[in-house]
């Protein structure tokens, strides 16, 4: 069981791939907007536990940069669900004591979503449980691109040499700023690729795949995950310490 693993053997951040939504409903013959809605559901059910559980991070690839190419009736119908789901879900994240965050690009998203978003961060700042951070509007290359473009401007402005450059900075110039690396990075539907998510941030995550559908992940695979992180070796490109 997961509660028998020492704390310290749990991951301080997971970060998911959400994947399988729509492919979980067209294997049932539904219509693809049902599966997000399954999906919600289980993102309700994860992020309790892992409050349950005690850790520190949850960031989930909500909707990514690229996500804008799927027909316009599903993504108006996901938006709309992101919208309904920070409203629905505030007075759960101040119970739970969860501080709310985003990352991404926002300025491609509606004033309403966008309220939304806000207001629940402003809710949730000051507390000190989960961080829960949605990545919506997001890609990693987007992401990265910014940071260089924020650094050369404090550059062009004479506030930071290029020589004083270093990785720290532009680990804070990322929209995870303030945000400890992932230990752990979860991807179901069996994709085996990390589709720019993270990828500054992920350089020493493990990697767990699932060929499970995201709306049937449940708390047990999440537990497997668990157990399989905590009995892995994380050397950090160093060596095994050979014992006597």
């Amino acid at each position: 069981m997961t509660d028998t693993l020492p704390r310290e053997k749990l991951p301080r951040h997971i970060a998911m791939i959400m994947d399988g939504n729509g492919r979980w409903a067209q294997e049932r013959g539904l219509e693809r907007i049902e599966g997000h809605v399954r999906g919600t559901e289980v993102v309700r059910r994860i992020v309790e536990e892992c409050c349950r559980l005690g850790i520190g991070q949850l960031t989930l690839y909500s909707f990514s940069s690229e996500n804008w190419k799927r027909p316009r009736q599903e993504v108006d119908f996901l938006m709309s669900l992101l919208k309904q789901f920070l409203i629905d879900e505030r007075p759960e994240i101040m119970r739970q004591n969860i501080r709310f965050r985003i990352i991404g690009r926002r300025e491609d998203l509606s004033d309403e979503v966008v309220q939304e978003i806000n207001e629940t961060e402003r809710q949730s700042s000051t507390n000190a449980g989960l961080t829960l951070a949605l990545a919506v509007n997001y890609g990693s290359r987007a992401e990265i691109t910014d940071a260089v473009r924020a650094i050369s401007e404090r550059v062009q402005r004479g506030e930071l040499s290029p020589n004083d450059i270093d990785e720290s900075t532009i680990s804070n110039s990322l929209y995870t700023a303030g945000m400890p690396d992932p230990d752990l990075l979860i991807r179901t539907a069996g994709e085996m690729r990390v589709s720019n998510y993270l990828l500054w941030q992920i350089s020493y995550a493990e990697l767990w795949v699932t060929p499970i559908h995201w709306p049937d992940f449940t708390n047990e695979v999440l537990h497997s995950a668990l157990r399989d992180y905590a009995s892995r070796e994380r050397r950090f490109g160093g060596l095994k310490t050979p014992t006597a």
